[in-house]
């Protein structure tokens, strides 16, 4: 804690990064379902990530970066409000209306301050294009009630698993996609067009600090990708029909997945010529990361064959490395040393607290986060004393990192009482060997702070962990 407020007090001593006249652009960028070893930065060898490995070149590169959450909608609320999930209103994906209704997910609070809002108050444009996940339109949790001036893509990300859909959200209103119905292929793509918006958006508002928070909906299923975006890979490697129900078949499933990245990849590339073309590159910073881990739909996306999440264990859903290990990297020129790579260990609920110390705002709302620009500027970090994870879904989950060891309860639905795991991630980074039997004292203090670290959810269906 002394190192910590040390450092806070030097920080404000050397004052702000930039000077009043000069606030520093935010680009956030976040994929949906990425594994932490799907860029070329990260050692894939398959899927061609030209533009990301441009971005990985001239920045930083973190290696122990984590989501909040292994699922989409508490992964947006913990990096919007800077929640880790034991304090989040948010704690699974818990759907409105009926599956095909495109209510959304549950709203976020009304009272909640997010990124967008705490910047907007300090001048900022403020714009956010892709798979939102926490409110409907028109609801508490809509964007544009949440610091939003601009919002163009998918409300519910139940409607967001059609990547050719008949409708997309523009300002709150159904805006129709031409050409397109309830197929693998149709003839406006609505990844692309959320990207149009995000680089309109930007040339747009680039006399002023902007903000733009870009969830882009790839890689997550459906498996839908322009016929012509196929061709690097149609022919690369044996395939085999994907001819399920649970989201649309394709024919060639690895062509498609990888194609959806390299247009993923391409989208980012075009929205950073566009920073370089209005002259802004320099005084934006860039963040990329991913939701969560790699989908477990193993016959729709052959996770084994792209060593999506490299040696690590566990895909989407869980709170095994696998599901909250994401990449992530950060540009700004002249601030970020490029080609440098951290071990630093941070997570998503740490953007809010980094943003605002980028800008120069306190942030006093309650959040979990520890800004990490001194990792940034190459300057001593304060770290966290854990990471938390609280996570509803997939029978009930919790987990906590401190330093090197990791405990993982799970299953908690069935078995309030159920057996804690746990693992050195340092000597055991597929979290191979359970170790808790051989360390029985850090087995109960790890339950005790598990315990400790979380509140009651407000929502009842999430009240899922009740330890005796």
């Amino acid at each position: 804690m002394k190192r910590f407020l040390l450092t806070c007090l030097l920080l404000a001593l050397a004052g702000p990064v930039f000077s009043d006249t000069d606030k520093p652009n935010i680009i956030y960028i976040m994929a949906d379902d990425l594994g932490w070893a799907e860029l070329g930065s990260y050692g894939q060898k398959k899927i061609k990530t030209p533009n990301l490995d441009r971005l990985a070149a001239e920045g930083m590169r973190f290696t122990q970066h984590y989501t909040s959450a292994p699922v989409c909608a508490p992964a947006r609320f913990s990096l919007m409000t800077g929640k880790h999930g034991g304090h989040s209103y948010v704690r699974n994906n818990h759907e409105i209306g009926e599956w095909d209704s495109h209510q959304g997910q549950l709203p976020m609070p009304e009272g909640e301050i997010t990124i967008a809002e705490m910047l907007k108050e300090k001048g900022y444009a403020t714009g956010a294009f892709g798979k939102w996940g926490i409110g409907r339109p028109g609801s508490e949790g809509d964007p544009l009630n949440q610091g939003f001036d601009r919002f163009f893509g998918y409300n519910c990300q139940r409607h967001a698993h059609n990547l050719f859909p008949e409708y997309i959200i523009d300002q709150g209103e159904r805006v129709p996609l031409e050409g397109n119905t309830a197929t693998v292929y149709g003839k406006t793509y609505a990844p692309q067009k959320i990207a149009d918006a995000a680089i309109q958006f930007v040339e747009d508002n680039h006399e002023k600090p902007f903000f733009v928070y870009y969830p882009t909906i790839i890689p997550h299923l459906a498996l839908q990708v322009p016929y012509d975006e196929l061709a690097p890979y149609i022919n690369e490697w044996d395939e085999t029909p994907y001819t399920g129900k649970s989201y649309q078949p394709h024919p060639t499933p690895k062509a498609a997945y990888a194609a959806m990245i390299s247009h993923m990849d391409m989208q980012i590339g075009r929205l950073l010529d566009k920073l370089e073309e209005l002259g802004v590159a320099d005084n934006t910073v860039v963040f990329f990361t991913s939701d969560n881990g790699t989908t477990m739909l193993k016959d729709q996306v052959d996770y084994e064959f792209f060593e999506s999440v490299a040696n690590l264990r566990g895909l989407k859903g869980e709170v095994y490395e696998g599901g909250v290990r994401v990449p992530m990297l950060v540009r700004w020129p002249g601030k970020v040393k490029p080609g440098t790579v951290t071990d630093h260990i941070s997570a998503h609920y740490d953007a809010l607290a980094t943003i605002a110390d980028i800008v120069d705002i306190d942030a006093e709302q309650a959040h979990d986060g520890i800004s990490y620009l001194p990792t940034l500027l190459g300057e001593k970090q304060p770290q966290h004393d854990y990471l938390f994870w609280d996570f509803g879904g997939y029978g009930g989950q919790v987990a906590m990192r401190q330093g090197e060891w990791k405990a993982v309860l799970r299953n908690l639905h069935k078995n309030p009482n159920a057996e804690l795991e746990l693992y050195h991630l340092g000597n055991d980074p597929s979290e191979s060997k359970d170790l808790a039997k051989e360390n029985p004292d850090k087995a109960t203090a790890f339950l005790k702070a598990l315990i400790e670290a979380r509140d009651e959810p407000e929502v009842e269906k999430f009240r899922f962990w009740k330890y005796e």
